[in-house]
C-alpha cells in the first residue's frame, strides 16, 4: 500500500476543477443542565463582515516547445518555442484592515497576474478592486475597493504575543463555497523551510483550512487578526490539520511600507549564517539549540557598523526571541529599511545587546501599470538617499508601451506631479489617486528639467 503524498499547497483556488467533499452536520444542544454552552457566535457576528471573497481573472502566458520535426518542415528560422496565452479564473479570500479607505489585505499569489479583481462582502455587496502594491517574496498584497462605503474592519493583534496552544479561528472562502469558519489552536510558531516563499515565519495551526482560504483571516478568541492564511500541508491539497498563516505583525510592517513608499523597502542586516545545531552549540559552549548563528558579517553593513562579529548567536529582536536563522531573516526583511532594532546576542557565553539601524536591499522595483494607464510599460523605484535628486526613478520602459509613446525614458527621475513635489513612490501614488486624470510630470533628465503630459 502506497503512502499518501504530502504536498505544500498555496490556498488560492483555480476554478478549472473543484472537488467538494460531502460532510455530515451533527446537531448540538444549546444548553446542558439549564446552563448555556459557550459559543463563538457573538464574536464572529462582529468580525465576519471584515472577511471577503476575492474572484480574479487574467491571462497566463506560457512557453510551448515546438517539436523538431515541425521546425525542420518550416525551415531553420522557425522558432523553437512559442508563447501561448490562456485565460484563467481564481478564487481566494481577503481581510478588510481599513474600512474608511477600503483597504483589503490578501496573499500575493491570489492576485498575481490578475487583470480584473472583484471583491464580494458577506452581505452580498460586490466591488471592483485595484492593486495598491504587493510583495511576492513574503506573499502579501494590498488592495483598494472602488467606491466602497459602510465597511467593517478587523482589529489587528500583536502576533508576537502568541503562544503554542492559544485558540485560533480561521475564516475564508474554501472551495468557493462561501464564508466558512473553523477553529483550532496554534500548533507551532516561527515555521520556515517549507519551500513556499522566500521569507517564512509562519504560524502553524490545526484549524481546518482548504483551497480558497488564501488571504483569509486567522483570529484569536477576541476576534483580533493574528495572521493571514496562506498554505496547507496535505495530500492533494486537502486539509490534514497542518495550515500556515503569515503573522499579523509581519503583514502590518509590509502594508505600512507599501502605503508609505509605494513598495516594500526590505531591511538588510548584513550577516550570513545558519541554524544552531547541537554540535555547534556544544562547540561554542552555548547551552541552547535556538537562535541564529552568524558565520560571516558583511563589511560596511548594518551589522558590521553595529559591532556584530562572526561566531555570535542572535537570540532576540526587540526583546522577542529568535529560534532560527530563517526567522531572523524574515523579520529583518519585513521590518523595513531604516528601522533601528535591538538585537540580543550571545558571544563567548555572555549575553550582549546591540542597536542596529537596518540597511536596504537594492533593486526593489514596482510596475507602474496599475498606477495610471499612460504609465503602462514603465518600471519604477525610489532614488537612493545619497542621490542628489530625490524622486521616483524610471528603471525601464518597455518597447512599444504607452509609457514609451509618451516619451518616458529609462533613468528619468520624476520629481513632481501636477505641480506637487514628490520624493518617493508613496507620494507619487498618493497624488495620482487624488488626481487620476491627466498627469503633468516634472522630470529630471540628466542636467535638464522637462515636463511630460500623460493622458
Amino acid at each position: 500500500m502506497k503512502k499518501p503524498l504530502l504536498a505544500l499547497t498555496v490556498l488560492s483556488l483555480s476554478l478549472s476543477s473543484i472537488a467538494i467533499p460531502t460532510q455530515a452536520v451533527a446537531g448540538l444542544p444549546f444548553s446542558i443542565g439549564g446552563e448555556e454552552l459557550p459559543s463563538l457566535a457573538p464574536m464572529l457576528e462582529k468580525i465576519t463582515p471584515a472577511v471577503v471573497s476575492i474572484a480574479v481573472e487574467g491571462t497566463q502566458v506560457s512557453k510551448q516547445q515546438i517539436p523538431d520535426q515541425f521546425r525542420f518542415f518550416f525551415g531553420p528560422n522557425f522558432p523553437s518555442e512559442q508563447l501561448q496565452e490562456r485565460p484563467f479564473k481564481g478564487l481566494g479570500s481577503g481581510v478588510i484592515i481599513d474600512a474608511q479607505k477600503g483597504h483589503v489585505v490578501t496573499n500575493y499569489h491570489v492576485i498575481n497576474g490578475a487583470e480584473k479583481i472583484r471583491v464580494k462582502l458577506r452581505d452580498g455587496r460586490e466591488y471592483n478592486a485595484e492593486l495598491i502594491g504587493g510583495d511576492k517574496m513574503s506573499d502579501v498584497a494590498l488592495l483598494k475597493l472602488e467606491k466602497s462605503k459602510n465597511l467593517t474592519e478587523i482589529k489587528i493583534a500583536d502576533s508576537d504575543q502568541l503562544k503554542v496552544g492559544d485558540f485560533t479561528v480561521a475564516i475564508g472562502n474554501p472551495f468557493g463555497l462561501g464564508q466558512t469558519v473553523t477553529s483550532g489552536i496554534v500548533s507551532a510558531l516561527g515555521r520556515s523551510g517549507l519551500n513556499l516563499e522566500n521569507f517564512e515565519n509562519f504560524i502553524q495551526t490545526d484549524a481546518a483550512i482548504n483551497s480558497g482560504n488564501s488571504g483569509g483571516a486567522l483570529v484569536n478568541l477576541k476576534g483580533e487578526l493574528i495572521g493571514i492564511n496562506t498554505a496547507i500541508l496535505g495530500p492533494n491539497g486537502g486539509n490534514v490539520g497542518i495550515g500556515f498563516a503569515i503573522p499579523s505583525n509581519m503583514m502590518t510592517n509590509l502594508t505600512n511600507q507599501i502605503l508609505e513608499f509605494g513598495e516594500v523597502k526590505r531591511g538588510m542586516l548584513g550577516v550570513q549564517g545558519g541554524e544552531v545545531t547541537s554540535e555547534l552549540a556544544e562547540a561554542l559552549g552555548y547551552e541552547s539549540s535556538k537562535g541564529a548563528f552568524v558565520s560571516q558579517v558583511v563589511p560596511d553593513s548594518a551589522a558590521d557598523k553595529a559591532g556584530l562579529e562572526a561566531g555570535d548567536v542572535i537570540v532576540s529582536i526587540n526583546g522577542k526571541k529568535i529560534n532560527t536563522f530563517s526567522e531572523l531573516r524574515a523579520k529583518v526583511a519585513t521590518l523595513g529599511a531604516g528601522k533601528t532594532v535591538t538585537l540580543g546576542v550571545v558571544r563567548d557565553g555572555d549575553t550582549k545587546s546591540f542597536k542596529v539601524t537596518l540597511g536596504e536591499q537594492k533593486d526593489v522595483k514596482t510596475s507602474a501599470d496599475k498606477m495610471h494607464e499612460g504609465l503602462s510599460g514603465a518600471e519604477l523605484t525610489n532614488t537612493n538617499p545619497s542621490d542628489k535628486v530625490q524622486g521616483v526613478k524610471v528603471t525601464s520602459v518597455k518597447a512599444g508601451s504607452k509609457a514609451e509613446s509618451y516619451q518616458l525614458q529609462t533613468d528619468d527621475i520624476i520629481i513632481g506631479v501636477n505641480r506637487k513635489r514628490v520624493k518617493n513612490l508613496g507620494e507619487f501614488r498618493s497624488v495620482i489617486e487624488k488626481q487620476p486624470g491627466v498627469l503633468a510630470l516634472n522630470i529630471q533628465r540628466g542636467d535638464r528639467s522637462i515636463y511630460l503630459v500623460i493622458r
